[in-house]
Formats: structure tokens, sequence, C-alpha cells
């Protein structure tokens, strides 16, 4: 198909084909009572780097990514078929503790939502449900650690004790991130992550989800194309709950395979 010019521009950078797969979706279907949501969905995923979920407001990217957790557990009238292997297990299957797998595949919402408990202890709440500090010390290792790596640690070190609440609205998405990787997760879900956030806070998340990258497998839906072209090495397009087309980044807002991809890159619908 002949390539208009693309309304996004995506940053340019290393693609990271050769990676391994993390997790394998397999003809997935995901049915609320008799409404079917997601229709017959496969997709690969790869490690160490984002993948994003775009497309119109409704069209499955977050029933998609729920599917990952097990969170459409939780509700009483989903249902989902078909398989969903991480590292070669079916996350689906009955032995399958979804409480322990919900401490490799961290989640972090569209709104912060930090505990009404100290810095600190959001932190460390993961941490001490899971079993994983000896002591106290090593309590305190896995919080500094765990800020570290959220971009945190410098702006809050010195008020540990202050409510997480206390903080500002990217500062808290930052700490809510910082409490999602502080169980050692393999995989982080981010479902619009900086929707909530002022331009200069959705930079420094941004900023950080390519640093988080290099450690972890990062799935990432965003009704924003130019954040998905930013931060993305691939990228999904869903519609009426249907997968269009999947692949690297450059090609999917460049020249797509697809027309309706085309048409929604393009600004024709959505």
């Amino acid at each position: 198909m002949a390539s208009a010019t693309p309304l996004i521009t995506p940053v340019v950078r290393a693609e990271r084909t050769d990676n391994p797969i993390k997790i394998d979706c397999r003809n997935i279907n995901v049915f609320y009572a008799d409404n079917q949501a997601i229709h017959d969905i496969s997709l690969l995923i790869p490690d160490r780097a984002v993948t994003a979920f775009i497309g119109p407001s409704g069209c499955g990217k977050s029933t998609f990514l729920r599917c990952l957790n097990r969170m459409n557990d939780t509700i009483d009238i989903a249902r989902v078929d078909g398989k969903i292997m991480m590292d070669g297990a079916d996350i689906n299957d009955p032995a399958i503790d979804p409480v322990l797998l919900r401490s490799r595949v961290g989640m972090v919402f569209q709104k912060p939502n930090p505990f009404p408990k100290s810095i600190y202890d959001n932190v460390a709440y993961g941490a001490r449900i899971h079993g994983l500090a000896s002591g106290k010390s090593d309590l305190d290792r896995i919080i500094e650690k765990s800020l570290h790596r959220a971009g945190l640690w410098e702006e809050v070190k010195d008020r540990l004790a202050a409510p997480g609440t206390s903080l500002s609205g990217g500062q808290q998405q930052r700490l809510c991130i910082a409490r999602a990787i502080a169980v050692n997760p393999e995989v982080i879900l981010m479902d619009e992550p900086c929707s909530a956030l002022d331009p200069i806070a959705t930079a420094r998340i941004e900023e950080l989800i390519d640093e988080l990258r290099e450690r972890y497998c990062i799935v990432m839906v965003t009704h924003s194309m130019q954040q998905a072209a930013r931060v993305s090495q691939r990228t999904a397009f869903f519609h009426l709950g249907k997968l269009i087309e999947v692949g690297d980044t450059e090609t999917i807002f460049t020249n797509p395979t697809n027309q309706r991809t085309q048409d929604y890159i393009t600004g024709r619908f959505g």
C-alpha cells in the first residue's frame, strides 16, 4: 500500500525484534456475560521492550491488558478463553495462584493511587506481603533501590515518613511505579499512566519508561499516538475488540499494511 505522509513521526530507536518472547497470547476471547469484548486475538510480546496498545476508546485495549495479570478474574461476569503463555506456562491454568502472578506482573493505573500510608510504607507494602525482606535493613535496601529505579529517591529520601498522597501527581505516579517494581516483577502493565498528568510530569514518566524497558517487559495502553511513537518499540492497533495490526513502531506509524491502521494514524477516524 502506498504510504501517506504520516501524522506521527516516531522517535527512531534500536529495534528489539531479537528479544526473546515474554508473553505469547493465543486466540484470546473475552466475554462480559453475553457481550464479547475481545475477538480471537493472538499476540507475541517481547521481553525488555515497550509494547504499546493504541486504538479508539472502547476498542478493547484495557480489557486485553487486564488479561495479562488476570485482573478480569475480579469481574464476576467476565470469561477469558484462549491461552496466555508466560515463559512457557499458561497463566490461566487453575494451578497458577493469581496473587503470585500479580507479583510477577505489576500494574500501574491511569490515575496515581498511592495507599493512605507513608512513602516508605507504600513501597514496602508488596515486599512485606510477599516476604521479600528478612529484616528492616533488607527492607530499607529494597525501598531505596525501588525509589532509585523509579527516579524518585533524591526527591523523597529526606521525607520517607510523609504521606504518599502529599506528593505531586507526577511524583505519586512514580511512587506507584516504585511500589510495582519493589516486588521484583518481570512484566509491568501500564494503563494510560500519563493521562492524568501535566506535560512536564508526562515527560518524566516517559523518560522513566525508556529506562525501565532495559530491565522489564512493559506493556502500555495509551490514547496518545505521539506517546506510543516516543516510548514504544512495538505497537499493536486495536479496533472494535480486534487486533488489526501489530509490528515495530516505526513501521506502524510510517508504513502500515492495513488501511484501517492508516486511517487511524492519519486521523480519519478515532
